[in-house]
């Protein structure tokens, strides 16, 4: 089946089955090989690249609906989601569909509600679905070209997550169980978009007390192999009720 046969199948049955111009895209972040990624996909047809999504079930909550499509997507339930705007401009997504008849369920006017993710690298397995022809990890530092507005809704989950980094659990669910000083700051130099100071930034970090030693180092290369640390979640929680205080 061709993708525009598919699309017209699924059009039918989506009138059906989902809630009305009523949408949900996910910005799905990780961190691996010192560097800050998203989540992208290609559609069949399309030479842009896009976002995660999918629709709202008439029998389903919103939230939940935004934990299927992860799980559609990375394999995985157990990812921390936070809802952080709703996007709904004027032709928002007809164009990407043009060329289809005015009544395919694609090309209605959507109200998107957008999620950010945070995913653990190593418990993510990327799904290839019958809409898609790529889905990858991409670097947020040389992104390519998006279709619709979906480069709107990557740059405001970036912001929101820059301006939420001292109050939720961002270092937690995107670092593995152990990792190092330098992989830590790496984690905030992405979100912030800016290079930080070593010196201060491990003494700003280990003054908050969130973070234990371990009695074990990285093994492998050439340098002093660095030490293990693992956030103390009772105290990072703690603090992040109250806010990690300061400027990075």
């Amino acid at each position: 089946m061709d993708f525009k046969e598919l699309l017209e199948k699924q059009s039918a049955e989506s009138w059906e089955k989902y809630i009305p111009t009523l949408s949900i895209d996910c910005v799905i972040f990780s961190f691996y090989e010192n560097s800050l990624q998203v989540l992208i996909l290609k559609m069949r047809d399309q030479d842009l690249w896009g976002l995660p999504g999918g629709y709202v079930k008439k029998t389903e909550n919103v939230d939940d609906a935004a934990v299927r499509i992860l799980k559609d997507r990375t394999g995985t339930e157990n990812i921390y989601l936070q809802q952080f705007y709703t996007f709904g401009n004027l032709n928002r997504s007809e164009k990407a569909f043009e060329q289809y008849d005015d009544t395919i369920w694609n090309k209605q006017r959507f109200i998107s509600i957008g999620y950010y993710a945070l995913a653990e690298h190593s418990q993510v397995k990327l799904v290839l679905d019958e809409y898609s022809s790529a889905v990858q990890w991409h670097s947020i530092e040389n992104l390519p070209e998006f279709m619709m507005d979906h480069r709107k809704i990557f740059d405001k989950a970036l912001t929101t997550l820059r301006e939420q980094l001292n109050n939720h659990p961002i270092g937690y669910n995107l670092l593995p169980e152990k990792f190092t000083m330098p992989e830590l700051q790496k984690l905030y130099e992405g979100i912030l978009g800016k290079k930080l100071n070593r010196g201060n930034f491990y003494r700003k970090i280990l003054r908050y007390d969130i973070l234990t030693k371990l009695e074990e180092s990285r093994k492998g290369g050439a340098h002093k192999a660095p030490d293990l640390y693992s956030f103390d979640v009772e105290k990072y929680n703690s603090a992040l009720k109250e806010g990690l205080k300061g400027n990075w």
